[in-house]
């Protein structure tokens, strides 16, 4: 079981992961160790909670098919081990961002009364301004 939030557990079994050759440069240890790691997380047969399935398949997110597989390629490290857990942490962080949305910021009115008390200060300000002029004689 992986712990993606405070609720949402996901299987070991849900997780599907497949080591691959690496891509790039890297001399003889990428052309012969398979270390990249491929996660595939199918969303629509997973064991989530049936809103936050509806949100992973509403983002707009290149790591996730039109099928509502996601699919992390993870090739960081040279170990698998490391690019299997960098795989993992990056499931639970996409997992997570949907979990906990954003809440929307309605925009509010001042007040009458701090309409009033900014525009006295200005008032107030603008007669220290002119108190600064020269004095001129009568």
């Amino acid at each position: 079981m992986h712990a993606m939030s405070n609720e949402i557990l996901i299987p070991e079994s849900e997780i599907e992961v497949i080591f691959v050759r690496a891509q790039g440069a890297g001399g003889q240890n990428v052309n012969k160790v398979s270390s990249a790691a491929h996660l595939r997380f199918d969303v629509v047969e997973s064991s989530l909670p049936q809103e936050i399935k509806e949100r992973i398949r509403t983002l707009r997110d290149r790591r996730i098919t039109t099928d509502g597989v996601i699919i992390i390629k993870a090739q960081r490290y040279r170990s698998q081990d490391r690019n299997r857990q960098d795989a993992i942490l990056r499931l639970h962080v996409l997992v997570n961002r949907v979990a906990n949305p954003t809440i929307v910021r309605r925009p509010t009115k001042p007040t009458r009364g701090s309409q009033i008390k900014r525009v006295e200060s200005k008032i107030k300000r603008g007669q220290i301004k002119t108190a600064r002029g020269k004095i001129l004689p009568e």
